[in-house]
């Protein structure tokens, strides 16, 4: 299938420039495009809010590519077309018998596309969803196909492609053996007693969240998810660290539906029915939104969280909610993480023009702690300062110049953040 009909992306918030959208249903489809195109991108679930997987010729929807390869017990890796989204390969996994390492918040989002970017990650052991990823098949600008895994020297520098090396039709991911969760909501938790026991806290669970509005002197809920075989001393707990225990299921965002998020108030269940905030088959998070987030070296992250609370009269007004979370460092060569844990400070925005004013204020008072931002959200950091903050910057440059010479790959996003013109 190929269409002409202009489109925008999952928030609305940005129009495709592709002359074409393709939807190929096979491999061979998707390399006979990349053969014939001068320049082609893919596009997974259309969950970036910027113009990194743009294109003024030809994209790929990788949608129709949507089933499981292989499972392979003894190895405990999963291959799966590229257009698989997590919520539907997580629910085969459960009934096979085995869990991921971590999920996006949202498991609408494909499993292909989340890992081009380094999305999500959250718990002191935990990488981002990238991390889990064993080995990869990418159709390459000759419309090839080539097997990268991690026996490969330059894998490191493939993972976190952002679009710039290839087109990836398949992913191998890492698995573990089954497991069960539970999920316990704290609400108004002090910002006194993050401040003096921020370490404590975030290593109170598998995952925790902070969600706030930065409007008080506290922060309006604290989402613990644990895995039941691991204990905690939390369970079941009245208070955390001063915050009361919810007894009734809520929502991180004021008025949404409490019945889109997942289930709450420490009820055992499913890995995959915790992991997420929000449940499948909903409406993903508040719908109408636009999102940021900033990567922040974790020891400065107290400092980085005083210095957004002291903006809340002026990005207030603009915000659903903020989320902050910790993830573990990495290898991989164009994460946020590289090299260092970080703690991830996301801002959901209303759909307004005002965001665009909102965010050089908060990158002023971020940018001096090392922030990273992420690469597929709104950000206005200079691209001499993102760049700067890559010390693999210049091998990926040469890999991509390697694998990509005629620069089919690239676009105006990549040419300005990652690659230089």
């Amino acid at each position: 299938m190929t269409t002409t009909t202009q489109y925008k992306n999952w928030a609305g918030n940005h129009t495709y420039q592709a002359a074409r959208l393709h939807g190929p249903h096979t491999v061979e489809q998707v390399q006979d495009t990349v053969r014939r195109s001068g320049k082609v991108k893919a596009l997974g679930t259309r969950h970036s809010f910027n113009a990194i997987a743009d294109t003024e010729h030809d994209h790929l929807s990788l949608a129709n590519l949507n089933q499981l390869v292989a499972l392979d017990r003894e190895a405990r890796t999963v291959t799966v077309e590229a257009g698989m989204r997590y919520g539907d390969l997580c629910a085969i996994l459960d009934h096979e018998g085995f869990a991921l390492h971590n999920m996006a918040s949202l498991p609408h989002i494909s499993v292909a596309g989340s890992c081009a970017t380094a999305t999500h990650g959250s718990g002191d052991a935990n990488g981002n969803l990238a991390t889990a990823v064993a080995g990869m098949e990418i159709v390459t600008a000759e419309g090839d196909l080539l097997t990268v895994t991690r026996q490969d020297a330059d894998f490191p520098g493939r993972v976190v492609h952002l679009g710039a090396l290839g087109v990836v039709t398949k992913v191998t991911l890492d698995l573990l053996p089954r497991y069960e969760m539970r999920q316990d909501v704290y609400l108004r938790l002090p910002l006194a007693q993050i401040e003096s026991h921020f370490e404590d806290i975030f290593s109170a669970a598998y995952s925790v969240s902070l969600f706030t509005t930065w409007q008080h002197d506290f922060v309006e809920q604290v989402w613990l998810k644990s895995r039941r075989s691991d204990g905690s001393a939390y369970w079941g707990r009245d208070t955390f660290y001063g915050a009361a225990r919810a007894t009734v299921p809520v929502s991180p965002i004021a008025d949404a539906p409490v019945e889109r998020c997942t289930p709450q108030l420490g009820i055992p269940g499913a890995w995959n029915e915790r992991l997420p905030h929000f449940r499948l088959n909903f409406t993903p998070s508040f719908g109408e939104e636009l999102q940021s987030e900033y990567f922040i070296p974790r020891p400065n992250a107290v400092e980085a969280l005083g210095r957004i609370h002291a903006l809340r009269e002026i990005i207030t007004p603009y915000l659903f909610i903020s989320e902050v979370r910790t993830i573990a460092a990495d290898d991989l060569w164009m994460s946020p993480c590289y090299g260092q844990a970080c703690v991830g400070i996301h801002f959901t925005w209303k759909q307004h023009w005002g965001v665009r004013h909102i965010l050089p204020l908060i990158e002023s008072q971020l940018e001096p702690l090392g922030a990273r931002p992420h690469w597929g959200k709104l950000f206005t950091l200079a691209p001499e300062i993102v760049q700067s903050r890559y010390e693999k910057l210049p091998a990926f440059r040469r890999l991509a110049q390697q694998v990509d010479p005629a620069g089919k790959f690239r676009n105006a996003f990549l040419d300005r953040y990652v690659l230089g013109v």
